[in-house]
């Protein structure tokens, strides 16, 4: 039971703890931004203010509110409000909690809420514990995770939960945290006056993280004021200068193996697709400042070169070729540079996805249609009987160097599988061989009769190159 020494004993605690945990809300009226997730007339907050939470799990990058949330939500229920460590915690941990709160539900008719922070960091056996207790409700279960808990969270666990996610705060909402935690008694108690352009770059510095908000202001103030010395009657200014002191380098949000990873790639390959390239190097900085692995980046951008651009500009692949080349011998800081020109040259080529979509269609066709023979006359000549196969037309005795003849198997017709784009190199070359075939009759070169024209070795037309059959078994 609380007395007088305990609350001046939670007092002192308080502040002595961080800037961020001394100005954290205790009620929804103090919470700040998530107004789609938890503001007016949302589920969230309606489920809070009438205390009929079911189990939740909230998502969000860091400093987005969601340990926030579930201390408004341990301050304003009357059910019994019990915290897990998904860090330290171990599935005796669990078992204990949801044993007593069995107990609790039994004897005192009393509802138990578990938060679990960092829910994502539970393996699956330790995630199954929970199951039994939040299906028949032992628990009410409020988890926060900065993982994407589709792929992190226990899918039978999530069925028996609703997914809140929470956004990156807005920079108002960053400017509101930072003005109020310079004022507040719980903050810096009016003894520091923020400068205008100081307050911007804290804003700015975040990144939408409340949490980093009000650390690079406590910093700032350290800065500001070494000895502490300073109060409500002589308020220190805070400048930029001692924003920038205290927080020497920029570093934005960004996780090798997490969702961050994967949105910030994703905008990349499609920044150089939607032939952008000043997005595209943003997301490559993005990246190569926050550490990954630049030969990632670069296979990143070998497979766009056939994927994306392909013959339409066929010098691309050969671009990224070199890249990733450049990348292996050279390595990071210098191969910024490799990487660069490689995405601005990607970014600037001709588009075609008629590489990917053709073998896409050639494999479709291959795994699902029916079995198709390989026309006689296409057949490797070194078997008996291979004198039937007919005539196979060899293109180099004709004076435009192709002539008019079915390669595909029957049941297949020119266009299946291939669509070329109507822009670079791939439409020019499709133009030119249209204009070369126009009109052309089936004619062999001059000074090659009739009686010259034979089958060589592999079945076709005198004059055809030994190298089709040099391995003495290849069609």
């Amino acid at each position: 039971m609380d007395n007088l020494f305990t609350n001046i004993e939670r007092y002192k605690r308080t502040m002595n703890a961080p800037l961020a945990a001394r100005m954290r809300p205790q009620t929804l009226e103090e919470y700040v931004g998530q107004t789609e997730a938890a503001g007016p007339g949302s589920w969230l907050r309606t489920a809070i203010e009438h205390d009929t939470l079911s189990s939740v799990i909230l998502y969000g990058p860091a400093g987005t509110g969601k340990t926030t949330l579930a201390r408004i939500i341990a301050n304003s229920t009357h059910a019994e409000f019990v915290e897990v460590s998904a860090v330290t915690g171990t599935v005796k941990d669990l078992r204990r909690e949801v044993d007593a709160a069995e107990s609790r539900l039994l004897s005192l008719g009393r509802r138990t809420i578990l938060f679990v922070d960092e829910i994502h960091r539970f393996n699956r056996s330790q995630q199954d514990a929970l199951l039994h207790a939040v299906e028949d409700r032992t628990v009410v279960l409020v988890g926060a995770t900065t993982e994407n808990p589709y792929f992190e969270v226990n899918s039978a666990l999530l069925s028996r939960s609703r997914v809140v996610e929470l956004e990156p705060l807005d920079d108002d909402s960053i400017r509101t945290i930072v003005c109020r935690a310079v004022t507040s008694e719980y903050g810096l108690k009016g003894a520091f006056a923020l400068d205008d352009d100081a307050l911007e770059e804290i804003v700015t510095l975040a990144g939408g993280d409340g949490r980093a908000s009000l650390t690079s202001l406590e910093l700032a103030s350290q800065m500001a004021a070494p000895s502490g010395a300073a109060t409500p009657e002589e308020p220190v200014r805070i400048t930029r200068a001692h924003v920038l002191e205290a927080n020497p380098r920029h570093g934005l949000s960004y996780d090798k193996s997490g969702d961050m990873h994967y949105d910030i790639i994703s905008a990349f390959i499609k920044s150089m697709r939607g032939s952008d390239p000043d997005a595209a190097l943003y997301w490559l900085a993005r990246m190569l400042d926050a550490g990954e692995d630049p030969k990632f980046v670069a296979r990143r951008i070998f497979i766009l070169a056939s994927e994306d651009i392909g013959n339409a500009d066929p010098q691309a692949l050969l671009v990224a070729e070199a890249a990733f080349k450049a990348t292996e011998v050279i390595g990071l800081p210098e191969c910024r540079i490799n990487l660069a020109q490689a995405v601005e040259y990607m970014a600037l080529a001709p588009k075609s996805n008629a590489a990917e979509t053709g073998i896409d269609a050639a494999l479709k066709e291959v795994r699902e249609g029916p079995r198709r023979e390989v026309p006689s006359y296409l057949r490797d000549r070194h078997r008996p009987g291979s004198d039937e196969y007919g005539p196979y037309l060899y293109p180099h005795n004709y004076p435009t160097g192709w002539v008019e003849q079915r390669y595909l198997p029957e049941g297949l017709e020119r266009g299946a599988f291939f669509h070329p784009s109507p822009r670079g190199w791939e439409a020019w070359r499709i133009e030119s061989a249209a204009r070369d075939r126009a009109d052309t009759a089936p004619q062999r070169l001059e000074g090659i009769s009739a009686g010259d024209v034979a089958e060589g070795s592999d079945g076709s037309e005198s004059g055809a190159s030994d190298s089709d059959n040099a391995s003495g078994r290849s069609a």
